[in-house]
């Protein structure tokens, strides 16, 4: 397992500045946040400068890049079009994970299967694996919908969050049962009031994690995605969680 440090972590510096903070702070790697609303790097700017956003990925020579995180505005066979793009691009820098949200509540299961279902399609086309992020609010945030999810659409992976299965609910979902679709993890920590609070002050099992990981034979990446708040050290707590998941790898 290695230690990674999303971009999402800075959204408040440009690209290039959270690149070289990410690597101040002695991370290794790094995972690139391609959202459409993102302050960094869009997925319709992957489609209208295709050599520029390889350019760009490529422009990170400090850290690995282990995966890229997309999130689309765009519908119908537009977001296709992205997200084939955006496989392209993966292919094309060497990475071989794609992370995408799933549906909000409300979305039909029947629809985001087949969504799925063409999602894997198209990235297997590239050689590339895409994966379901657990998230609050969205089908993905329920443990049993990941699982029959994951059941229907065979080679589709999750992006295990934990924060989402203990935020608002009285009851942690047990996602030990997910952990074979895993394959990709992003770590804060968290407690049922706040999805982030100061490292050790959630419940968040970190050991626990990594030891269950460990035993799956699990090798790619625990990404840390902090996001700034106010009157908290950011860099701080960066450094604090970097160095906690390192000590639990030695």
């Amino acid at each position: 397992m290695i230690v990674a440090a999303s971009t999402n972590c800075f959204p408040d510096l440009p690209f290039d500045d959270a690149i070289e903070k990410i690597a101040d702070l002695e991370y290794s790697s790094v995972e690139l946040a391609i959202h459409e609303n993102g302050p960094h790097f869009r997925p319709s700017e992957v489609v209208s400068n295709f050599e520029q956003a390889v350019l760009r990925c490529n422009s990170i020579r400090r850290l690995n890049l282990t995966g890229l995180s997309l999130q689309f505005n765009a519908e119908g066979e537009e977001y296709f079009d992205q997200f084939s793009r955006c496989c392209a691009l993966a292919k094309a820098v060497k990475v071989v994970t794609l992370t995408v949200p799933s549906g909000e509540h409300g979305t039909p299961f029947n629809e985001e299967v087949e969504k799925f279902k063409r999602l894997a399609q198209i990235a297997d086309r590239h050689g590339i694996r895409v994966g379901m992020r657990s998230q609050y609010g969205h089908l993905s945030g329920d443990v049993d919908t990941v699982s029959v999810i994951c059941g229907h659409v065979k080679v589709l992976a999750l992006r295990l969050d934990p924060s989402q299965y203990v935020y608002k609910t009285d009851r942690p979902g047990n996602y030990e049962k997910l952990l074979s679709y895993v394959h990709n993890v992003y770590l804060r920590d968290s407690n049922k009031e706040h999805l982030q609070v100061r490292v050790g002050q959630g419940i968040i099992d970190f050991g626990k994690l990594v030891t269950q990981l460990s035993q799956i034979n699990y090798n790619r990446a625990l990404v840390v995605e902090l996001t700034p708040q106010p009157d908290v050290d950011h860099h701080g707590e960066m450094r604090k969680l970097r160095l906690l998941l390192e000590s639990l790898l030695e």
